[in-house]
């Protein structure tokens, strides 16, 4: 059995990354930790130090992580950010949500940019995505709906 267990962003401010994912989307911090560590064995990048903050849902473990990761080194490659439009590489993380709750949330914070909303031919939010702050495009599908089709 293969299982995706989390996936992992480098923001370019943490922070802020921090509040769009917790505050905004409603993820649960699981994990915040500072590591004395290197990770160039496994990452290909030299650190002393590095913090990460794992985000779930508290009450469900298997649901999916999300990890903002800051490897507060100086090989990090600083590209342009995304542009929230499809493209090569980390293109969407997809999270099953309270839609028009996190859409609400996001437009208080001033987050996420203005969404995109896709409905169905009778004008019913099917799904709506927004943008994190480094560009990557946020899928939001209704809770409990099946993941695949329906």
């Amino acid at each position: 059995m293969t299982i995706v267990h989390h996936t992992g962003l480098c923001p370019a401010d943490f922070e802020t990354s921090l509040r769009f994912y917790r505050d905004g989307i409603g993820l649960d911090v699981l994990v915040d930790t500072v590591l004395t560590t290197d990770v160039k064995p496994l990452l290909g990048v030299h650190t002393t130090t590095l913090r990460t903050v794992f985000l779930g849902e508290a009450h469900n473990r298997n649901s999916g992580i999300l990890e903002l990761i800051d490897l507060g080194s100086d090989e990090v490659t600083g590209g342009p950010p995304q542009s929230g439009l499809p493209s090569r590489g980390l293109f969407l993380i997809s999270l099953q949500v309270d839609v028009e709750a996190v859409l609400a949330r996001l437009d208080e914070l001033g987050l996420g940019g203005v969404p995109r909303r896709m409905t169905k031919p009778n004008g019913d939010l099917l799904a709506a995505s927004v943008v994190d702050p480094d560009g990557v495009t946020v899928e939001l599908l209704h809770a409990g709906r099946p993941v695949l089709g329906g």
